[in-house]
């Protein structure tokens, strides 16, 4: 099942902006419906390439939810349009810059997630650009807040990152002092990082910077793994322990 959704951006009743995202691809269970996971692509792609290669995971009890970004001007790119999560300039352990186009996908995000029994468990994950999301989601979840302020509705049990980075980390411990409620949220969320050392485009530093940031602020389970050789990819092995993984912490 395939569909088009449009968000009004930011988790804001008083949103600037209304954005249109692609189509969505929705890959169903094949066995018991366990677990929700919604996965996002990176930078220039769309939901279908990465809907058919999560069906052939062995992970039947999982629904899988593979939105498209929408298309717009890339920084990085020079200003040419393409799908991406949010607007991204030259990487830096600053920011996030585009903290309203990070809003308005995390918002987008959840919306998928509204309407999933209360008795799955939920989870989201993604690569390069949509692996930034997925935590930046994950960091607005333990929270209880999106950026600009407003309250987010969702609650995860399994965060996964490939090739990714943690946009705005160097802020994320001054958001977390003296809250208890983000602290006791993080100690008990399940983070999967993978990265390549040999990838060109997210080197392997931010990867290994995000884990131990993470670790820092409170994130009692973070699982960073480094594989040899690798590029801005994936290969069966990574994906073979994304899957253990998942089925370790869902159950699916």
């Amino acid at each position: 099942m395939s569909y088009t959704n449009a968000s009004s951006g930011s988790g804001s009743r008083s949103a600037r902006r209304t954005v249109e995202f692609g189509r969505t691809y929705v890959v169903r269970p094949k066995g018991k419906h366990l677990a929700t996971v919604v996965w996002l692509h990176g930078l220039g792609d769309n939901g279908s390439s990465w809907s058919q290669l999560l069906d052939n995971l062995p992970l039947p009890n999982i629904k899988w939810i593979c939105p498209t970004a929408p298309t717009r001007p890339v920084s990085v790119l020079g200003g040419f349009p393409c799908t991406a999560w949010f607007d991204e300039g030259e990487l830096s352990d600053d920011g996030p810059k585009d903290v309203e186009g990070l809003d308005t996908s995390a918002s987008h995000i959840a919306n998928l997630l509204s309407t999933e029994p209360s008795d799955v468990k939920l989870g989201i994950g993604g690569f390069s650009m949509g692996a930034a999301c997925a935590l930046y989601s994950a960091t607005c979840f333990v929270q209880g807040r999106y950026g600009n302020g407003s309250p987010y509705p969702v609650n995860f049990n399994a965060v996964v990152g490939l090739s990714g980075w943690l946009p705005g980390g160097q802020n994320l411990r001054n958001v977390m002092e003296g809250s208890h409620d983000a602290i006791r949220r993080a100690a008990s969320l399940p983070v999967l990082l993978c990265h390549g050392v040999g990838d060109e485009v997210v080197p392997y530093k931010f990867g290994e910077r995000s884990s131990q940031i993470l670790s820092s602020v409170g994130f009692r389970y973070v699982t960073f793994k480094t594989y040899q050789g690798l590029g801005h990819y994936t290969v069966p092995k990574e994906m073979e322990e994304v899957c253990q993984w998942l089925n370790e912490r869902l159950g699916a």
